[in-house]
């Protein structure tokens, strides 16, 4: 499969700017299709946004958006293929703006497909970005019954302190790693519309003699991921707290649990999904495989900026949020032949160093929780 012209969708977004330069690197013709969301770029993006002016001299950008189908006729001209990134983000901001999560996260797929089957084009492959959220709460192992997938948390045991999933009423679960056969069963509108995508994706492109690739991400940090966002990615949001002297308030009991898989390790997953002719129709997971609690991260984070600032624990907690989820990474092994390199420890430095370099942001996440609190969704 000879792919050489490589389209971006959210290209100018973390994970796309990154990979783009990448690509561009390997020798590859790289456009970006991105439309410079000031929620995650800040205000005049094209002049301010170093995500994007990283990228604009080396890509052929096109300003635009994944829910116009003008903007997708002239994105997809000449491209062997597409990188699907561009998408809503955050899983809380998701349960209340329900109809721009679904407009941009599945109506922009639909239009995709719908012009890839109707349309004369050159596409070989198409790699969507899914998430780790479509799994709701991740694996456990029950004594008795073996695997099982507990559902959404009640309000009822949360307000009384208990955060722990349940299953049936069974207690003394064992948190395993999510392999990539576990049940699909989302708790937010966010995981919903990337459950989606993903089903879409690979379900129209094999039948039109397109491969198409899955790959779901867990938590992607690392520098250049943007401090200005309040709605999604936990370090950059306690970074920002952090640097401008405000206390953490860390939601439930402090030990809920996130994989978080650095950029870097995403980037080399995806070229190897793009490259490797075994990813062809297949869904892979990407993390580092390992469970962080977000007590553990405030701390770390904390210590590493060398700023001291309150770390409360409120049992405080936002709906559609899950327990713990980390990543079973056997099946990328075998297929892909990866191996996350970058330990936390080692990319939360090199992160914490990056932000040390930056401006400090208006800390605006409180303004988030306020939003939550008034559809009744932070508790």
């Amino acid at each position: 499969m000879c792919i050489k012209n490589i389209l971006i969708t959210g290209g100018a977004g973390f994970i796309g700017s990154n990979l783009a330069l990448k690509l561009v690197k390997r020798g590859y013709q790289v456009t970006v299709l991105d439309n410079l969301s000031t929620q995650i770029h800040g205000e005049d993006p094209e002049k301010t946004s170093s995500l994007y002016l990283s990228i604009i001299d080396k890509v052929k950008f096109i300003k635009g958006t994944v829910t116009s189908k003008v903007d997708w006729e002239l994105a997809l001209a000449g491209q062997d293929a597409i990188i699907h990134y561009a998408a809503e983000t955050g899983t809380g901001q998701s349960m209340y703006e329900v109809n721009k999560y679904v407009e941009v996260n599945i109506n922009g797929t639909a239009i995709m497909l719908d012009l890839l089957v109707n349309s004369v084009h050159t596409v070989k492959k198409v790699i969507v970005a899914s998430s780790r959220s479509i799994y709701g709460e991740g694996k456990y192992l029950c004594k008795d019954l073996g695997p099982v997938y507990p559902k959404q948390r009640e309000s009822v045991d949360m307000d009384s302190g208990d955060f722990e999933v349940k299953y049936d009423g069974v207690g003394d679960l064992e948190l395993v790693g999510t392999d990539e056969e576990s049940k699909i069963h989302p708790s937010s509108v966010y995981g919903i519309t990337k459950q989606n995508q993903e089903q879409m994706v690979m379900t129209v492109c094999p039948t039109i003699g397109v491969a198409g690739v899955a790959f779901r991400y867990q938590n992607v940090y690392g520098p250049g991921q943007s401090l200005k966002n309040p709605y999604t990615g936990i370090l950059s949001i306690f970074s920002t707290q952090i640097k401008n002297g405000h206390g953490i308030n860390i939601f439930e009991d402090g030990k809920e649990s996130r994989d978080f898989v650095f950029i870097d390790d995403v980037v080399d997953a995806t070229i190897l999904g793009l490259e490797n002719d075994n990813a062809n129709n297949q869904v892979f997971n990407v993390g580092y495989g390992q469970a962080v609690d977000v007590m553990t991260v405030a701390k770390q984070l904390s210590e590493y900026y060398g700023i001291k600032v309150p770390i409360t624990v409120s049992g405080n907690y936002r709906l559609g949020d899950i327990r713990h989820n980390y990543a079973d990474l056997t099946k990328i092994k075998n297929l892909l032949g990866f191996t996350p390199k970058v330990s936390f420890d080692e990319g939360l430095q090199r992160f914490t160093n990056w932000v040390n370099t930056q401006a400090v942001h208006e800390d605006q996440y409180a303004k988030s929780i306020q939003e939550m609190k008034e559809k009744g969704l932070y508790k």
